[in-house]
């Protein structure tokens, strides 16, 4: 068998294609977790806390 250019693209593409959806899989099994949701929230309610004012001298 002798590896061909197109052998190569379908490789690198099909291998791509798998390698993006198993990343994708673990950003969102990582941001849905249970353990994660307290600094996640933390994180979205910062701009939010009272000790951000302007300055009124």
């Amino acid at each position: 068998m002798t590896i061909t250019h197109d052998l190569l693209v379908w490789f690198s593409k099909s291998f791509g294609l798998f390698y993006l959806i198993g990343l994708s899989l673990i950003v969102l099994a990582y941001a849905y977790w249970p353990a994660n949701q307290k600094p996640f929230e933390h994180a979205a309610n910062a701009i939010l806390d009272d000790d951000d004012k302007p300055y009124r001298g």
